[in-house]
């Protein structure tokens, strides 16, 4: 039976692989897991037209436990995080798919601090799951109720307005909400800083969510900034956890570029906790070239936003994220938060008087290429002696002077491949060799 929990919660097709069944089943083996049938459960949504139907056999399913359930209704999963830890929930889940496409979903489930679970906890929970129809609840009187907490969201806005208002950031801003949960507070906190904002893609209908616009579609955003003469735009994915920035030519700034950016003002003003920076596997080369060189520490982890933070809780950094623009801030948020990763980015820019181009040029990448690859045997990849062998004198034609990161994706039935050197065009052509090898090979 493949394994339900991937690197972000689990996630699938809604009302396909991720069925209600699913969703009451994990309300319950969490109310049982981690709420022992006392305290209350916070459940948010990202803008999906199947989140209506997801958080319902949720709540369904905790209630039946004797656990009280606060629908925050749509917001950006951080700030679920940040009120499950502030405003003492005992658990929290988010129903979104984050970044992927409209007809996914997804169901991340955080610990009473909103932070997400140890891979630990996530296989018992799976097991409950399971065998969820054996957990016995409580008879009418006991039962949980369901009631709306859409002031959780208003305590967020407050705390990240605070932040806002700590900046004078006299720019041109222009924001992608990527039609998700972004929209309705983004826009809002950025212009707090005293930037004039204007928003873009903040008008989710249930079925446009990061269609063509967000963090991992930011050319739309590109164009716009160019053609507004804006001095920087920010792109959010569907519940704003991840950011990636444009610069005032229209050039996109990555995830990786940002950390940069972000670590090299903090080591320049002796702010970067233990002077480490945490990034994944895969992050770039270049970025790590940077910060070591800059007297700073780069601690690597794998791949997900959750290692991040179990790296930064080891290893005492403040700082750390993921090329996909995963950022996080710890002393802000104990999750990556596409808003704060603007503010901190529109803080530099402003202290410092330089553009984003001028801060991205501080951060030279490596090439990098990376391929998904649908794969009905993702996991067997290190089987196929064709495709390892394929690797292996991919790797020696690098000759030390690069790297190939091969590894089944935790979202999707997919094989990602990443391919980093130093020249361009041999960088290009492994990586499309390796992509074409592993879709024959896997399918």
């Amino acid at each position: 039976m493949p394994r339900l929990f991937g690197t972000d919660g689990i996630r699938g097709m809604a009302n396909v692989d991720l069925k209600p069944t699913i969703a009451f089943a994990l309300g319950r083996a969490t109310a049982h897991r981690l709420l022992d049938g006392s305290g209350a459960l916070l459940v948010g949504q990202d803008t999906r037209r199947s989140g209506d139907m997801l958080v319902a056999a949720l709540v369904a399913g905790a209630t039946s436990m004797g656990v009280d359930v606060h629908r925050m209704g749509v917001c950006p999963t951080p700030a679920l995080a940040y009120a499950t830890g502030a405003l003492g929930y005992g658990a929290g889940i988010m129903v979104s798919a984050s970044h992927n496409p409209a007809d996914d979903n997804g169901l991340k489930v955080l610990d009473a601090r909103g932070a997400k679970l140890d891979d630990v906890v996530e296989d018992e929970l799976e097991a409950l799951i399971w065998r969820s129809d054996e957990l016995t609840g409580p008879s009418n009187a006991r039962l949980g109720r369901a009631v709306d907490d859409h002031l959780a969201l208003d305590r967020y806005r407050e705390h990240r307005l605070a932040l806002a208002r700590r900046t004078r950031a006299d720019l041109r801003v222009i924001v992608d909400c990527a039609h998700g949960s972004g929209s309705a507070v983004a826009g809002e906190i950025i212009a707090a800083t005293g930037a004039w904002v204007a928003v873009r893609f903040a008008d989710p209908d249930g079925m446009n969510i990061n269609l063509g616009c967000g963090a991992t579609a930011p050319a739309a955003l590109a164009a716009s900034v160019a053609a507004d003469g804006a001095d920087v735009g920010f792109a959010l994915d569907g519940d704003a956890d991840r950011c990636v920035a444009v610069d005032e030519h229209g050039r996109v700034v990555d995830g990786d570029q940002l950390l940069g950016i972000i670590a090299l003002d903090r080591l320049e003003r002796d702010r970067l906790d233990a002077s480490t920076l945490v990034v994944s596997v895969l992050s770039n080369g270049g970025l790590a070239a940077v910060v070591e060189g800059s007297g700073g520490r780069v601690w690597r982890t794998p791949v997900g936003d959750k290692y991040i933070l179990d790296g930064m809780l080891v290893s005492g950094a403040g700082v750390g994220g993921e090329k996909s623009g995963h950022v996080i801030i710890r002393e802000h948020t104990s999750s990556g938060d596409g808003i704060v990763t603007a503010l901190e980015v529109l803080d530099i820019m402003t202290r410092t008087g330089r553009t984003l181009s001028e801060l991205a040029a501080r951060i030279p990448l490596f090439p990098q290429e990376q391929r998904t690859i649908p794969a009905r045997h993702k996991d067997q990849w290190e089987g196929d002696l064709l495709l390892v062998e394929a690797v292996r004198n991919a790797e020696a034609e690098l000759s030390g002077r690069g790297r190939i990161l091969v590894r089944p994706s935790g979202t999707e039935p997919a094989l990602r491949i990443m391919v980093e050197g130093e020249d361009a065009a041999r960088v290009l052509a492994l990586a499309d060799a390796l992509a074409a090898l592993a879709k024959e090979r896997l399918n």
